[in-house]
């Protein structure tokens, strides 16, 4: 019953042993489906009834050059006409239902499954297939879509390099204290200016508009919707068009910003949210108040409402001024017809209901659980003032977007700004209550355990139920895809495994106590590279961690980008693959924003902060000797390479299993050295293996440049460590301002080491910076 179900009994983890999983888990993770596993027979055939009785399934993705049939259910000897209405209203008969593949008896009566055979080459997109048979007839959404990405066609057939940032961590001397839309456009004009065609971007995904304000970046309340918080207030047409009092307390409002966002050096974004939503709130209303007419304004009072201030009956508006919701939204944005789209309504209407209840939909008053419920309608036209402003920002964070991605292809980037998906969204969120039918909200997504997070990750976000998102159409997943792939030029899907299966985690077992559970992978990767063709976009996914074989295989037949990293890159005895061996079809980095930096790695920063937080799953002495062991043998791949000089004798007395602090040491900067190279030059000596490698796309972390040891994000820790919270810091520990990144030398060499990528096929050795080829420094 659980295989039937997809859900797993046993997996493999990442050290290839066979885990199987507590029969309490599988049972609660069934009851999470809507099956009750008292009776398994009983639970089984249901099941299986159930998708007999269905007929045609809701939706169909197949391949639009060679359709598979789409099979329909029918009592035995019903005579039955097939045909397809195109995308565009063209309709295409289709032959009769086949012979039958197999037979079920429901309800006494013999029923047969028979296929129905599509046309092969139909067009990209959505078309309707309708089975008349006898009084009924039976309707079947087909979703044609292609067989790869093609991707952008800059980057056909050649190798890129890039740069991967994490926006917030990286402030100019004119944002508010924290990396901002106008900073990431100037990030994307100076990388294309160096050669770079990915600027690749943590997840920009919308945050509830309270304080205090969540930290990651992978929590959000929508994956649809855009962070206002990275907005530029000074680059709105607003501030252009303000006057100058309003243009001075806008200014006021960001010297605020830049003196309180960062106490102690780490980011605190309730402070810039409290002066730059202030900012926008004036912006708004001046604006709104130039464009005022001798009409009635239909949206009530323009009070001020701050983001740390809840709204009271004063911003109520009149009853008699009372107007279609969607009208008011759209007539106090002032935008156009955006302002009616009803996403966009329902995600707006989601954020002015926080700012009076509370950020989780979950602990609103029960008549507000769901957005199409009588109070939400009327709450859309008390709080149209707020909605609309909400709609606002996200017109600006669009205009601010697409200014970037201008700037990136103006440049000459190829791809331009790659945002990455984050796996879920924040379960009282924005689109957990617009999407609840379709997503598991009593169970959390995470992984297991792993070498590098030993007691396994819960990410605290939702699932997709499998079923019911099939059952929509998967109309959410390919809006969600969409909407971020109008913001940039690819997209970086993290944990790209959960299209293939996810590790579900029933409310309090912990993360180690879960199950993976299986979704349609064909299906998800084929409408995510249907939007990906549309857009001309690249799509690369992160496919790290416990992964089972076929996933790169299907990666690469439909055209998506894998994951290399440096640490995870090993061969079945656990020694690291030379360059040659590295998959081609991948997107290449030494590390990510949930691991070890390039110096924090090579010096046992990781290993001393997890012994300190107590997270790590053995000893500090067992975790640093097996720490050191991989280091070394990375060193030494290096030097096979020809990437470092020879290793010096050893030193007599030298400890047999060193911990961190004595093979360098603690406290050591830029001068730092590591067998008598300094740390600076190993890092180097890394990034040149990956140019040497094949992989399509070669980043680096511009801190990494610099010496930066301290990751952004440190799995199984929550207060204990600043996640999400550092800024970009060289060697010595000072802050890195984006100024600072586009004139420092050391970002200089490393980006003209990855521009070789250009000149260097698959296996072809690079000339280094001094000149040799292959040489180390």
């Amino acid at each position: 019953m659980a295989e039937a179900c997809g859900v797993a009994t046993e997996y493999r983890d990442a050290e290839d042993r066979l885990v199987r999983v507590a029969p309490d888990t599988v049972r609660a993770v069934l009851r999470l489906l809507g099956v009750d596993p008292t009776d398994p027979a009983a639970a089984l055939a249901g099941v299986v009834d159930v998708r007999w009785r269905r007929q045609l399934p809701a939706c169909a993705v197949v391949s639009a050059a060679t359709p598979r049939p789409v099979v329909v259910h029918l009592p035995a000897g019903v005579d039955a006409r097939a045909e397809l209405e195109l995308d565009g209203g063209r309709r295409v008969v289709l032959d009769p239902p086949g012979q039958p593949r197999e037979q079920r008896v429901l309800d006494g009566e013999t029923w047969a499954a028979r296929p129905v055979v599509l046309p092969a080459g139909l067009p990209l997109g959505d078309h309707e297939l309708r089975v008349d048979a006898g009084s009924r007839t039976l309707r079947c959404q087909v979703v044609a879509v292609p067989d790869a990405v093609p991707g952008p066609p800059a980057l056909a057939g050649s190798r890129a390099w890039g740069w991967m940032v994490q926006l917030y961590a990286l402030r100019s001397a004119a944002s508010w204290g924290m990396g901002d839309y106008t900073d990431l456009a100037e990030l994307a004009a100076w990388s294309g200016g160096a050669g770079a065609d990915v600027l690749l971007v943590n997840p920009l995904h919308a945050a509830a508009p309270t304080l205090p304000m969540a930290s990651s970046p992978y929590s959000p309340v929508s994956r649809r919707f855009a962070a206002p918080l990275y907005l530029r207030p000074e680059a709105t047409r607003e501030y252009a068009d303000a006057d100058g009092a309003t243009r001075a307390a806008v200014d006021e409002l960001a010297r605020q910003a830049r003196r309180e966002a960062r106490p102690g050096g780490l980011l605190d974004r309730d402070a810039v949210w409290r002066s730059k939503g202030a900012a926008l709130e004036l912006l708004f209303d001046a604006d709104r108040g130039r464009r005022a007419t001798d009409t009635v304004d239909p949206t009530g009072p323009t009070d001020t409402v701050g983001p740390t201030d809840t709204v009271g009956p004063s911003d109520a508006v009149d009853p008699s001024d009372a107007v279609d919701p969607s009208d008011a939204v759209q007539a106090a944005a002032g935008d156009g017809p955006v302002g009616m789209d009803q996403d966009l309504a329902d995600f707006a209407t989601w954020c002015a209901l926080a700012e009076r209840h509370g950020p989780d939909w979950r602990r609103w008053p029960a008549e507000l659980a769901r957005p199409d419920a009588p109070a939400v309608a009327a709450a859309r036209v008390e709080l149209a003032h707020r909605i609309a402003f909400h709609a606002w920002l996200q017109r600006r964070c669009d205009d601010q977007l697409a200014a970037a991605q201008a700037a990136a292809r103006d440049a000459g980037m190829a791809a331009g700004i790659v945002h990455d998906l984050a796996v879920g969204v924040d379960p009282g969120g924005a689109d957990a209550w617009a999407l609840r039918d379709v997503l598991a909200v009593d169970a959390t997504v995470g992984a297991p355990p792993d070498t590098f997070n030993q007691q396994g990750q819960d990410w605290g976000l939702p699932p997709w139920r499998p079923a019911a998102l099939a059952d929509a159409g998967y109309a959410p997943l390919r809006q969600m895809v969409a909407a971020v792939l109008r913001r940039g030029g690819g997209l970086r899907v993290d944990h790209i495994l959960g299209l293939f299966r996810l590790w579900w985690v029933p409310a309090g077992a912990g993360a180690a106590h879960g199950t993976y559970v299986r979704y349609d992978a064909e299906a998800m990767l084929g409408l995510v590279a249907l939007e990906a063709a549309r857009a001309g976009a690249l799509v690369v996914g992160e496919d790290l961690g416990t992964v089972e074989p076929s996933v790169a295989t299907a990666l690469a037949r439909t055209g998506v980008l894998g994951s290399a990293v440096l640490w995870f890159e090993k061969d079945a005895d656990g020694a690291p693959l030379p360059p040659e061996r590295y998959r081609a079809a991948t997107m290449a980095s030494i590390t990510t924003h949930d691991l070890p930096t390039a110096a924090g790695y090579l010096v046992g920063e990781h290993v001393r902060l997890r012994a300190s937080l107590g997270v790590l799953g053995r000893s500090e002495q067992a975790e640093a000797a097996a720490w050191l062991a991989e280091r070394d043998a990375l060193l030494d791949l290096l030097r096979a390479e020809h990437l470092l000089p020879a290793a010096p004798p050893p030193s007599p007395g030298a400890p047999s299993v060193p911990s961190p602090s004595t093979v360098v040491e603690p406290g050591s900067t830029a001068n730092a050295v590591i067998d008598g190279v300094p740390t600076a030059e190993v890092v180097l000596a890394m990034h040149r293996l990956l140019v040497r490698s094949p992989c399509r796309i070669v980043l680096a972390a511009p801190g990494d440049a610099l010496g930066d040891r301290q990751q952004p994000n440190l799995p199984g820790t929550i207060d204990e460590y600043p996640n999400w919270r550092l800024p970009v810091r060289d060697a010595d520990g000072a802050e890195i301002t984006l100024e600072r990144l586009r004139a420092d030398p050391a970002v200089d060499r490393l980006a003209a080491l990855l521009d070789q990528v250009r000149d260097a096929p698959a296996g072809k050795r690079p000339i280094s910076p001094s000149g040799e080829a292959g040489s180390h420094p």
